[in-house]
């Protein structure tokens, strides 16, 4: 199986926001959007973003056999920092490396082009797998750093 992985062109919206419904379907708890609020929405604000191509706000996709099977949000941020959202791929391509994939697709283009020193997460605290993930791939707790208290999300950071 050949993966790609790329940023999404301006006519790929409709595939993002089905992948993005199916996300918050499969994985409630994992996200902070609800599925049937945006199941109401006319347009995800990621959809105009990804039609207007807005600079800075960058949705990546790992395609499979050109099918897109995962997603990944980079948004820059105003202090040379950025971050990481909605990250997900496909329950029948998950445990291959793709999130990996997806994840050092997104660190690649934040060093090519946009000036960032450090990249942001959150993460459920009961996804110990998409914890692993971010680990593996260089993130690092600093959700204490940060004087969080709330042990529902982990705050992870990736320093360039």
């Amino acid at each position: 199986m050949n993966i790609e992985y790329r940023k999404l062109l301006a006519h790929e919206s409709k595939i993002y926001r089905d992948i993005r419904l199916e996300s918050l379907e499969q994985f409630p708890d994992s996200f902070a959007a609800s599925y049937q609020e945006s199941l109401k929405t006319e347009k995800l604000s990621m959809e105009i973003n990804i039609e207007n191509q807005i600079p800075g706000k960058v949705a990546f996709g790992a395609f499979a056999d050109q099918r897109l099977i995962g997603i990944c949000i980079f948004v820059k941020n105003e202090n040379n920092s950025a971050s990481i959202y909605q990250m997900y791929v496909k329950k029948g391509f998950q445990g291959k490396n793709i999130g990996s994939g997806l994840v050092q697709a997104v660190i690649h283009e934040a060093n090519e082009k946009f000036t960032v020193n450090e990249i942001y997460l959150e993460v459920a605290a009961n996804n110990h797998s998409a914890y692993q993930l971010y680990k593996k791939n260089g993130f690092k707790d600093v959700s204490n750093e940060n004087g969080l208290n709330d042990t529902s999300e982990i705050v992870m950071k990736y320093t360039i």
